[in-house]
């Protein structure tokens, strides 16, 4: 990653008010830190994007000046999603709120509707996560809004409205929700993308099984969390993500299967890689079992690192 960073940094050194070939450089970085997301702790990859972000600055400062100016701040606002994300997932959501907001602005500013929708999107994820319901599904809405057709369209859907209104215990609406993602995603001749910023079928899943569960619908929770595992490489996100959900819809039929799931995470996720979703799954699981289940995830949770200290270091 320090790479990235150090190759943007020469091209500056070489050109200080930027130049197309700067922009191009820039939109690389953004697609790498997208692509490898899961890879890195996301502390570390939170330091590296800033840092990024940072050599930018001046460049935006001079003006934009020609045409590759647009450019440069469109990924500018891609770097703060990223950075929203980021400090979302380290359960910083007063400021990934903030950087949401500045991903939200520069897309608008800029005509990228795509990353706009996406920021609304997060803002969604953010507000749902405060038990905000009202104001997620706000926010989804003006995410779905200003989303092209397509994969798009299909992402806010299904990660941002589906959810919500499952939460808000709309289930038709949600059914709906969930429709119009299906039919977005068949019509867009491209299909799935891989990323951060991309959407796929274990995604979908996950979010199925998460509005599943909210609605209550237990068994088709498991199936489509148990698919999203299964298609997920052990030990990232998203594999961690879907397993942990599986096991909240165990908890109640199969305590002992789900708690043996979330020790299986433990096992195998180190803490500096635990996303904050991922921590707060563990925890409302160890609520949700029934008693004499799980002492021993209460014990491994009790003695968990956290992910970064009292200073926002890596542990």
């Amino acid at each position: 990653m320090p790479a990235v960073r150090e190759s943007l940094h020469l091209a500056l050194l070489a050109d200080p008010q930027g130049s197309a070939g700067t922009a191009e450089l820039v939109e690389a970085a953004v697609e790498h830190y997208a692509l490898n997301y899961s890879k890195h702790p996301p502390q570390i990859l939170f330091n590296e994007v800033r840092e990024v972000r940072q050599l930018l600055t001046p460049v935006l400062q001079a003006g934009p000046g020609a045409s590759y100016g647009v450019d440069i701040q469109r990924q500018v606002g891609w770097l703060s999603a990223l950075l929203g994300n980021l400090a979302f997932h380290l359960d910083d959501l007063t400021g990934a709120r903030t950087h949401l907001s500045a991903a939200a602005a520069w897309g608008e500013r800029t005509g990228d509707i795509r990353l706009a929708a996406w920021a609304w999107g997060a803002h969604s994820m953010v507000a749902r996560t405060t038990g905000r319901y009202d104001t997620a599904l706000s926010h989804a809405e003006r995410g779905a809004h200003l989303a092209p057709a397509g994969l798009p369209q299909a992402q806010l859907h299904a990660w941002a409205l589906l959810p919500a209104l499952a939460r808000l215990q709309r289930a038709n609406d949600a059914d709906q929700a969930l429709r119009t993602a299906l039919a977005e995603l068949e019509a867009d001749p491209s299909g799935t993308a891989p990323g951060r910023f991309g959407f796929d079928e274990p995604e979908l899943n996950l979010h199925q099984a998460e509005a599943d569960l909210a609605l209550g619908r237990h068994q088709q929770a498991r199936a489509r969390a148990e698919a999203s595992s299964a298609a997920c490489p052990n030990g990232t996100g998203g594999w961690t993500a879907a397993t942990l959900v599986l096991a909240q819809a165990e908890a109640t039929d199969s305590p002992q299967d789900a708690a043996q799931r979330a020790l299986h995470v433990l096992d195998h996720v180190p803490a500096a890689r635990l996303r904050s979703t991922a921590r707060t799954r563990l925890h409302q699981l160890a609520a949700a079992l029934p008693a004499g289940h799980g002492a021993d995830l209460a014990e491994r949770l009790r003695t968990l690192p956290a992910a970064i200290d009292h200073h926002g270091h890596a542990l």
